[in-house]
């Protein structure tokens, strides 16, 4: 940084409770302000001897204050999210007042001339309420953080992010780090090379000062001092290698080739001495191998969304490995290790970060400004913000994302292509199949298809060792080494769904009506012996060379898009025990032990279920390639999608037959019991058995299909998304699910007191010679069957109303739930003794759906009408408001669906005899899709683009449109392909 200016400025420099890597960076900025003459006040949570170590100056004031409480971990790896939101409410949500009224007094005192926060909210509010300009500091948000963790929460916990949001908006603007995540509340933004602490020793003195000898490979162990308790073994490490271990406790014993550092040890200079680094992604320790090209072997941490942006940016310079927390667990280090060290680390920006950040900030406290002017939008995104984790994955995004981020969506991009899509040019059938003779099945003329038979093509080219690219993502080069590509593949694909009607009343017995969307998921698997199979380094490690073993291994593309593994693999004796296969809970522990690769219990679920529900024996290594175009968090069933076509692809495979209503009821069981969502099976059914554009009309009970609804030629269907994360694993759809089925044992137990007092009366009367007449036993006999009520949905709303709505609680404790009535009977929810549960919503909203479902069928028969489509508009909006009485609303959907109601009622609307009739949210609520009816005309078309285009203009979110129809599984069938030979 530059001479000292003439006069010195007074900074309050924020630093949240969160880790150490914020103060650290922190430091440096802080280092450059105080090297320029300026005083710097520092309120951090932190200890202090982070600051006064690696600065000695009387200029520098700690004020040890704990204003935020960022994510809290049980260990390196595992984020508790529950927890997290909890102790942010009690650290800065409960007192918030007297926060503010402190701060803002202590700014006054010290005259501060700008805040700085890295990235403490508060601290943004209490600088404008002090009438100081404030500037925030940071690679990520804690609103963008904590969205994740308000799914797992609840609804109730959204004006957390509401309101960090609102208080980031107060600062004048975001000095932004590489490696960041979108951060719509900041209303603009500087970027600046990366923050890096600086070397104090070279390589060679902190070898000599540890007694390592040039021939020694070093590898530096760093987890932020949180080793749990891990055990480390000497055989951990391959001949050669010394590990240096970071934050190891005093009293921990390590074996010979393994050398505790000292607690002060600066890191950095241990980092620029090694030759390859294990640890977990963070911003300290990414840009630290970044700037000195030091080869970092990651393992991923669950629940934290900073770290995807990070760890493209690290794989984009060629500086990560990842490795499976089973293998760092279980000691297999050594296939990454080799791997590293081949490495050639090629970031070659700038990391004078903090002398940039500092300039800025000296000017901006000194009244330059270095916000622009143009205007900001609305960058806070109100409701989307809750799921913004979901933008950077979504085709139309409206954010910016990095060329080292975008990167792996446009070596992707063949796996996003959707049957019918007009921007796909037309391919001729033989070029359709060049790469790939069809020895059975058809594609159907699906552009999605054939895009993945190209992408297939394309794998099998990156598979020869000539045509590898050191900008391909790593999801494409393990799925180029997955096939034996020579021998026969079986290809299989599911479709979406587009709830049109039921709903959540689907676990109620209700009829639905679903109709299958053109985007789907495609799975590719192949089967061989185990000597035969092509296995990744780190799964060869685990085999024994004279007797080789089944493997599944499982590839996901699109994962570098999100926050999963993008490979899994096990050994097939790991679904078995003593003989037989394991238990589904056995399982749910074993896929959720490691989150980011969680969603192979949705792939690898299907073969276990097969096992358990039909007895199949799997004697054969497995490789399974999933592809999805359906977009995940949107209501639209993916998860379905991804388990109807891989069990689909593994029966194809395997030669079994299994019908299409069968086959969706076993993966219902994937996902009830291995995945553990407690889902419905309207949404399987739908994927397996739905056909183009026509409504699969089923009552769930628990399967009946009672056949495909034509949709009239003169209606369509759209879905557009609200941009907020639906999860049917979230509280909100759990909740209401245990609430319905308190509310069937409640009917169920009143109808047998209402029987048994009748029986009292009759009885006294026979005493008495009097007898019952025939109404009476009528009655009996309509008692009785809702005394054994098994389906809400066959409880009519006459007789909820009649006899029924007066006894059931709105609210009631899960305590005095189970103390007065047991259990409430469902085998996939579990009723929490200390949650108050809404109840006669939640009961209610299926009676009257199963009725207006059947409304809404029986209307599609109608003579075409105004009258009709306003009267199944009409219907879809009774639905949309019941959801939101049950508590399953959320304020994105509840736009869509106003602006689909305005543009109804428009005059210009009525002028054209209407376009749009209705609307209503989807599948489990909570956000995701809404489902709009209208004519099928082009002008209804623009007027869903317009709803797009305002939507976007009240939210900074451009929703993405589900328009058209595809097969369902059954429809489809499957394809055995194999490689044409070169002669042909």
């Amino acid at each position: 940084m530059g001479g000292s200016p003439k006069n010195s400025l007074v900074f309050a420099y924020y630093v949240t409770g969160h880790g150490f890597g914020h103060a650290t960076r922190a430091v440096e900025v802080v280092r450059n302000l105080i090297q320029s003459g300026h005083h710097v006040h520092v309120v951090s949570g932190a200890p202090e001897y982070v600051f006064t170590t690696a600065i000695q100056s009387p200029r520098l004031f700690i004020r040890k204050v704990l204003l935020d409480s960022g994510a809290v971990q049980a260990d390196a790896l595992t984020v508790d999210r529950l927890a997290s939101l909890e102790k942010y409410i009690e650290t800065a949500v409960v007192p918030r007042a007297s926060i503010l009224a402190t701060e803002v007094e202590w700014l006054k005192s010290i005259k501060a001339d700008l805040v700085v926060s890295d990235v403490v909210p508060v601290a943004c509010r209490a600088a404008a309420d002090a009438g100081i300009h404030s500037v925030c500091v940071t690679n990520f948000s804690w609103d963008f953080i904590y969205a994740e963790y308000v799914m797992a929460a609840g609804y109730t916990n959204r004006p957390i992010i509401w309101q960090i949001a609102e208080d980031y908006s107060r600062c004048e603007f975001l000095i932004r780090l590489p490696g960041y995540c979108p951060m719509p509340a900041f209303r603009d933004v500087v970027d600046v090379p990366l923050v890096v602490r600086r070397l104090h020793k070279s390589r060679a003195e902190v070898r000599k000062e540890l007694g390592i000898g040039d021939d020694k490979k070093v590898l530096l162990y760093n987890f932020g001092g949180q080793l749990s308790g891990w055990n480390l073994k000497e055989d951990y490490l391959p001949s050669g290698w010394i590990c240096l271990v970071c934050g190891a406790s005093e009293d921990q014993e390590l074996p010979g080739n393994f050398l505790k550092l000292p607690k002060d040890v600066y890191t950095p200079d241990v980092v620029a001495a090694s030759d390859c680094m294990l640890g977990k992604i963070g911003y300290g320790t990414v840009s630290e191998a970044l700037a000195y090209g030091v080869p970092f072997i990651f393992v991923r941490r669950d629940y934290f969304n900073e770290e995807p942006f990070l760890r493209h940016m690290l794989e984009h310079f060629q500086c990560g490995v990842e490795m499976i927390r089973r293998d760092l667990l279980t000691g297999h280090w050594a296939p990454y290790l080799e791997r590293a060290i081949t490495l050639k680390p090629c970031y070659n920006g700038g990391i004078n970060g903090a002398e940039v950040a500092a300039n800025i900030l000296q000017d901006t406290a000194s009244g330059k400004s270095h916000a622009s002017c143009k205007p900001s939008g609305s960058r806070r995104l109100r409701d989307a913000i809750v799921l913004g984790y979901q933008l950077q994955r979504v085709p139309g995004k409206d954010i910016a994302i990095p060329e080292w981020y975008a990167v792996a969506q446009n070596e992707l991009s063949f796996r996003s292509a959707s049957p019918n899509d007009k921007s796909s040019p037309a391919i001729s059938c033989t070029k359709e199949i060049e790469d790939f003779e069809i020895l059975h099945g058809d594609h159907h003329g699906l552009s999605d298809t054939i895009s993945f038979l190209k992408g297939l093509a394309e794998l099998r080219a990156l598979a020869d060792p000539v045509n590898h690219n050191t900008h391909q993502s790593r999801e494409s080069l393990a799925a180029a080494a997955l096939f034996n590509w020579e021998d026969e593949i079986f290809v299989a694909r599911a479709p979406g769904r587009l709830d049109v009607m039921g709903g959540i009343a689907d676990y109620s017995g209700s009829l639905v009506l679903q109709m299958p969307i053109r985007e789907a998921c495609h799975v590719a698997i192949q089967r061989n012996h185990p000597s035969k199979q092509k296995l990744w380094k780190h799964a060869q490690a685990r085999q024994q060379k004279e007797a080789p073993t089944p493997v599944i291994q499982i590839v996901s593309l699109g994962s570098e898009l999100g926050n999963r593994g993008p490979t899994f693999d096990m050994d097939l004796s790991g679904l078995i025990d003593s003989g037989k296969p394991i238990s589904y809970e056995k399982a749910r522990k074993y896929f959720s032990q490691d989150p980011s690769q969680k969603w192979a219990a949705y792939v690898a679920g299907t073969i276990l279920v097969l096992m358990t529900e039909l007895g199949v024996r799997f004697e054969d290594s497995i490789s399974i390639l999933v592809s999805s175009g359906v977009p995940e968090g949107k209501g639209v069933s993916s998860s379905a999608a991804v388990e109807v076509a891989s069990m689909s692809a593994v029966a194809a495979a395997h030669g079994l037959t299994i019908a299409p209503r069968d086959l969706a009821l076993l993966c219902q069981k994937v996902e009830n019991h291995v995945v553990g969502a407690p889902c419905g099976v309207m949404d399987q059914m739908a994927s397996a058995c739905g056909e183009a554009n026509k409504l699969l009309a089923m009552v769930c009970q628990p399967a009946e299909v009672l056949g495909l609804v034509e949709i009239p030629p003169h209606i369509r269907f759209w879905g557009i998304d609200s941009g907020i994360r639906h999860s049917v694993g979230g509280a909100d759809y759990g909740s209401v699910r245990v609430g319905a089925f308190m509310g069937r044992k409640i009917v169920k137990s009143t109808a047998s007191a209402q029987i048994s007092c009748l029986l009292e009366n009759n009885s006294s009367q026979q005493v008495n010679g009097n007898t019952s007449d025939e109404r009476e036993k009528d009655g009996n006999n309509l008692l009785e069957t809702e005394a054994c009520l098994d389906y809400l949905c066959n409880l009519s709303p006459h007789r909820y109303e009649a006899s029924y709505v007066d006894k059931l609680p709105e609210y009631l404790q899960g305590q005095e739930f189970l103390n007065k009535y047991v259990n409430h009977e469902d085998s996939v929810t579990v009723i929490d003794k200390k949650h108050t549960y809404a109840v006669r919503a939640p009961t209610r909203h299926p009676i009257y759906e199963n009725f207006r479902v059947k409304a809404f069928k029986g209307l599609l028969s109608a003579a075409p009408s105004d009258d009709q489509l306003s009267s199944l508009g009409e219907i879809m909006y009774q639905c949309h408001y019941s959801y939101s009485h049950c508590g399953l609303g959320s304020d994105g959907t509840d736009r869509l669906v106003e602006l689909v109601q305005r543009l109804q009622h428009s005059k210009s609307a009525k002028s054209e005899m209407g376009t749009l009739f209705g609307a209503k949210i989807t599948g489990g609520g909570s956000g995701g899709t809404v489902c709009v009816i209208g004519r099928n005309l082009l002008r209804s078309s623009e007027q869903i683009f317009e709803i797009q285009q305002r939507y976007k203009a009240a939210t900074g979110f451009l929703p993405f449109i589900f328009e058209g129809s595809s097969p369902g599984a059954g429809k489809f069938g499957y394809l055995k392909i194999r490689l044409r030979s070169r002669s042909q």
